[in-house]
This record gives structure tokens, sequence and C-alpha cells, in this order.
């Protein structure tokens, strides 16, 4: 008996290197090529995890038991080896419908989509909005409202003609729907579906969506109306260093010399250009998302430059599926329109309460002269040389 205990010991000793062994090159040895605790909490922080041992365990039919058998699964596959082909698309999958993602059943991709989205970008893009809010209150309180400095002349200056309005208050109504319709959808689950439940919301949703996709289409229409229109005017020139050196008049007493657009009106144009244009062109590819496509592209353009290794990072994706396409583009949409609409509160403050005589330019077209003098003394002067000069031609 204990010589049968020893061979049996020495057997064991003599197999348990081997076994050591084994788990050391197969760190899933133990559970028989299943995922392990080290992967699972590596997945829950988020980080990578080699998961081609999940990738090729679809189900082999050539050595498959019978279907007959008591383990035989339809085809070799079980419903574990299933889901896995579809998660990882490599499933042999028909359907009637011959749409570029018809067959996309599970997209891992999008669940950091999906936290960012109800994460840091309602959270991030609410601080923006309301910290831009609060600022521009406290500055009203400290600043007070800009009054014309030297006495009214009753006499006006035509600023914009009647073309030039319809542009900007094109721009600024389609802006505005946008932006609420934006805000609805983007923060609606949060905030309104708590407040009047699911079914008012998905009313409320389903409304502003329609209205959202098609006023999409008169806000690009504005932007190129207000770009062919003011281009020329907005384009930087040294005044604009000694209005930007001066605080532009806003900070400080006296206002600098600017032409028809001074640069802070400058900065707001091309934030509405650049920034505006790029929103609608993410709108079009969520409208589109089949057809036009903005990033993959661009992915794969900026690895060809090694850009992602400047920072330290590992090449983008691509190529992207169009649910990646439509995610990527849904959250530069979102983060860039929530830049602008921050900017466009400056703006509305500005035009508005924040100066006098300001509203006059966009309401009616005409401006009191002395404001004009004081804000824009360059202009003024461009115009009365070619008053005066069309005058003696006359």
């Amino acid at each position: 008996m204990l010589r049968l205990f020893a061979v049996l010991a020495l057997i064991l000793a003599s197999l348990t290197p081997a076994l050591a062994q084994e788990a050391v090159g197969n760190p899933r040895a133990e559970t028989g090529g299943a995922q392990t605790l080290d992967d699972i909490l590596r997945r829950q922080s988020e980080q990578k995890v080699d998961d081609t041992f999940r990738r090729s365990a679809t189900g082999d039919p050539e050595a498959a038991a019978p279907i007959t058998a008591p383990l035989g699964t339809l085809g070799g596959q079980s419903d574990p080896e299933l889901w896995r082909g579809i998660r990882y698309d490599s499933a042999d999958m028909s359907t009637q419908s011959r749409g570029p993602a018809a067959t996309t059943l599970i997209q891992s991709g999008g669940m950091w989509w999906l936290k960012f989205r109800e994460g840091p970008l309602l959270t991030y893009g609410a601080g923006l909005l309301g910290g831009t809010l609060l600022l521009l209150a406290l500055f009203y309180l400290i600043r007070g409202r800009i009054r014309i400095e030297g006495e009214k002349t009753g006499r006006t200056i035509t600023r914009f003609n009647g073309m030039e309005r319809f542009g900007h208050w094109l721009l600024a109504s389609s802006f505005l729907i946008l932006g609420v319709t934006g805000l609805i959808s983007l923060f609606g689950r949060k905030v309104l579906i708590p407040a009047f439940g699911h079914e008012a919301f998905s009313t409320v949703a389903i409304g502003t969506k329609w209205i959202h996709n098609n006023i999409s289409w008169a806000f690009i229409v504005a932007l190129v109306i207000i770009f062919i229109f003011w281009v020329i005017h907005n384009l930087p020139d040294r005044t604009d260093l000694t209005w930007l050196a001066k605080g532009g008049g806003i900070i400080g007493s006296g206002h600098p010399p600017a032409k028809k657009f001074n640069a802070g009106q400058k900065m707001i144009f091309w934030s509405v250009i650049l920034l505006g244009g790029s929103i609608a062109a993410s709108g079009i590819s969520l409208l589109f998302p089949f057809e036009f496509n903005m990033f993959g592209g661009t992915f794969a353009m900026l690895n060809d430059w090694g850009v992602p290794g400047w920072f330290g990072l590992d090449p983008l994706a691509y190529p992207l599926s169009p649910q990646e396409e439509m995610q990527y583009a849904q959250l530069w949409h979102a983060i860039v329109s929530l830049v602008l609409t921050a900017i466009i509160f400056a703006h509305i403050y500005i035009g508005s309460v924040g100066m006098e005589g300001a509203f006059d330019a966009m309401g009616t077209g005409e401006v009191e002269e002395q404001w004009a003098r004081e804000h824009h003394s360059l202009w003024v002067e461009e115009v009365q040389e070619a008053e005066m000069k069309h005058g003696k031609e006359a």
C-alpha cells in the first residue's frame, strides 16, 4: 500500500511542472478556454482584452455530435456559440432586407458611445451652456449695458440691407429651433422622461426629430447666404490687432476703430461658418449614414500620416461599420453644436441687452450715426466717402 502511494506521489510530482507550464502558457487552461476573472475585471475597467479565444469559439460542424445525440446541436453550434458568431460578425446570416447593416444584430462597440453620451457629454454639455449663461449674467451685473457715449444725432446709416437681414434671421431662427430640438433629443431621456413619462416623451421625440431633420436644410441655405454676403468683410486685417489690444471697448472706456465688422464679430462669423459647416456635414452624415461617411476615411488618412503616434496613441479604428460611423457622427454633431451654442449665447447677449443700439442693425437695418462712429468708425468713413463720390458722379 505504501509503495502504491509513493508511486502516485511520484507521478503527481512529475506532472506538476507540466501543468504549471501549461497554465503559464495558457492563462485560460484552468477555465477550459473560457474567459478568466482577470478578463472580466479588465473589461469592466475598460482595458483591452485579447478576445481571440472567444472569436474562434463559434462551433465546428465537422466536430459536432449528431443532432440525435444527447449533446447534439443544430449545425454544430450551441446558443452561446451562435451569439458569439453574431457578435463578431462571423455567423452565416441571410435576410430579406438589403440594407448595409441589416445583418448586424449585436454591435459591442456601441457601449463606449452610450456611456460617453449618457455621461461626460451630458455633464460637460450642461456645464458649458449653464456656465456661459452664468458668466454673461455676472458680466452684465459688473459692466452693465454698453451705452452710446456721445450725443445722438438723430441721423441713421444703413448697416444691413434686406437680403443680409433675411440671411441672418433665417440662420438665427433655424439655429434656435435646431438647438431646442437637439437639446430635447440629447437630454430628453434624463430630464423629460422622469418628468412626463415615456409615452409623452415618445410623442415629443418623434415630433422634434422630424422638425430637426427638416429645418436643417434652412440652416444650410442660410450659412451659404451669409458667407456670400459677408466673407469679404470678415477677412482679418491690421485693425483687428488694435481692436483686440483694447478689448474692443467692452472692457474699459473708448472704442477702437473698426471696419464694417470688428475683430469680435469676425470671430463670431468664422465660428458660425466653420463650426456650423461641420455641424451641417455631420448632420448630413446622420441623415444618410450609408451614403455619406465622414470618419472612416479620415481615420485611415490620419493613421497613414502617423498622427495618433505623435500623441502616443494606438492607430484609430478602421474600417468602421455603418453603426460606428453614426456613433462618431452623433458625438461630433452634439459636441460642436454645444460649443457653437455657447458662442451664440455671447453673440445674442451683445446684440440685445449688452449694447445699446446694436439690435437696430438687424432689426431695421438702420443704426444711429453716433453709434456707428463709436463702434465702426472706419466703416462710417468708407460709407461717407462712397456717398460723396456717388454724389459727385451724379
